[in-house]
């Protein structure tokens, strides 16, 4: 399906830097670049060998005038990142020589490429699967190396095998059916429903454990929104530098001092922790304070994971009592700090007041206890599955609804044999279910979720 029409852009970080790439691909890519680059050799580009760079300098053609010295690598079709003729323009990294060479390219003839149009033509040209033109986005915007390492997973194929192997199981059920259906006289309709039914309900079984992974996957992939709550002065600025490992949030004795949101994204047991520091929760006159509050509590709504910070220095308050009143049915560890001060607080009632919600002793100032909260953080997100392989998290929304789907078409086919029907009508049940497995690796889906995908990506990529 390869198209028509070259494209360009670049393909490298807005910004200054050592080398920026001009990136250009389609059946012109390579006499593009031989209008407009000079060999140091004399060679012409036409010639190039693939893989092979050559040294030599931009210029542009009508007025011969030298714009950049430059590298130029061909690859050629199909053994590129497209499957089409590839040029790649290493120039130097400032944004003026960037745009210079992307504006001849454009003159000579290629089009700017849209956002995610190079991994498109990928996808198109049957070099990546939906699945794994989707991970090439979550490489790049990977956060730390567990994040990484679920992404390259994905585009290396091993998410793509697993959906692939569940469609041949429901296509080889399906050519079971039809056998019983073409050869009525063998009797062995009831013989297939039933080992059908059976196959189906494995299969059901196999899809509601990838599923079960969908939400550690989307944690690793976009982060683990964490709110630290509390009433002012129990430490939560403290708790966020003792996350962060410097002093980011401005900490005093004085009530009140974080008055807005702050937010940092932290590593922790390689999962990306972003933490949202909030205003101390509390009835206050001061207008800005207050706004603040406001700011707090609807943080708490969009939370993955509540950090409540309690003073040990200090007995239980009736602002204590309110904030932990937030936490019923939500995900949340009870952090009971100033620990390095006289025990005070009775952690008796603490337990009694929040249920069955973890309980740790820190000191922020010092650092105790914030490994054993970073581990009971870690273990929260991976619910006993940190052995998981990390091609089989389900780390995307559209994929975990669709494979939601698939599940319901197997239950229809379940309920169908169940009714007694006859084997046409489960098969057109384990077809939906087939059908909509596809769509995660774009074998059965419409051109217009293709391209509401790709313009996620960056252009250039």
């Amino acid at each position: 399906m390869f198209q028509e029409d070259t494209i360009a852009a670049v393909a490298t970080a807005v910004g200054e830097g050592g080398i920026g790439i001009v990136r250009l691909s389609g059946p012109d890519a390579i006499d593009i670049a031989g209008r407009i680059f000079r060999s140091a050799s004399g060679a012409p580009v036409s010639g190039q060998q693939s893989f092979r760079a050559a040294y030599g300098r931009i210029v542009e053609p009508a007025s011969g005038q030298e714009i950049d010295e430059v590298l130029l690598l061909v690859m050629r079709a199909p053994r590129s990142y497209t499957r089409e003729d590839v040029v790649e323009i290493h120039c130097h990294g400032g944004p003026l020589p960037l745009r210079r060479i992307l504006s001849l390219v454009l003159a000579a003839g290629a089009r700017l490429a849209e956002p995610g149009e190079f991994t498109k033509r990928a996808f198109l040209n049957g070099r990546l699967d939906l699945s794994q033109a989707e991970a090439v986005i979550d490489v790049i915007r990977a956060k730390t190396d567990a994040s990484l390492r679920v992404a390259v997973g994905h585009l290396a194929g091993a998410f793509s095998d697993k959906i692939r192997a569940f469609r041949n199981e429901i296509l080889r059920l399906v050519a079971h059916l039809e056998a019983a259906i073409d050869f009525p006289e063998d009797d062995i309709e009831e013989l297939a429903a039933h080992d059908v039914s059976m196959a189906a309900d494995k299969l059901i079984a196999d899809l509601d454990r990838l599923l079960a992974t969908a939400q550690t996957g989307r944690i690793l992939r976009e982060g683990l929104q964490t709110v630290i709550i509390g009433k002012p002065n129990v430490g939560k600025s403290s708790l966020l530098n003792a996350l962060l490992g410097e002093k980011r949030a401005i900490v005093t004795e004085i009530p009140g001092t974080t008055r807005d949101i702050i937010e940092e994204f932290v590593n922790i047991g390689g999962i990306p922790i972003k933490v949202v520091d909030t205003a101390g929760i509390r009835e206050t006159a001061d207008v800005v304070e207050r706004i603040g509050v406001t700011r707090a509590r609807a943080a708490i709504c969009q939370a993955d994971l509540i950090l409540l910070l309690l003073d040990a220095s200090a007995p239980l308050a009736h602002e204590d009592r309110e904030v932990m009143g937030l936490l019923a049915g939500r995900p949340a560890i009870v952090i009971v700090n100033k620990t390095d001060l006289p025990a005070v607080i009775d952690l008796d009632e603490v337990h009694r007041e929040v249920d069955d919600k973890a309980v740790i002793r820190i000191s922020a100032l010092e650092g105790t206890g914030v490994e054993e909260l970073e581990q009971a953080i870690v273990e929260m997100v991976y619910s006993g599955r940190v052995s998981q392989p990390e091609g089989a998290f389900v780390n995307n929304v559209r994929h975990s609804r669709i494979i939601e789907q698939a599940r319901d078409r197997l239950a229809d086919a379940l309920a169908t044999i169940a009714a007694g029907m006859p084997p046409d009508c489960v098969v057109v049940d384990l077809r939906a279910a087939w059908e909509k497995l596809g769509e995660i690796t774009g074998e059965t889906i419409g051109e217009d979720i293709i391209d509401q995908i790709f313009t996620q990506f960056c252009i250039g990529k």
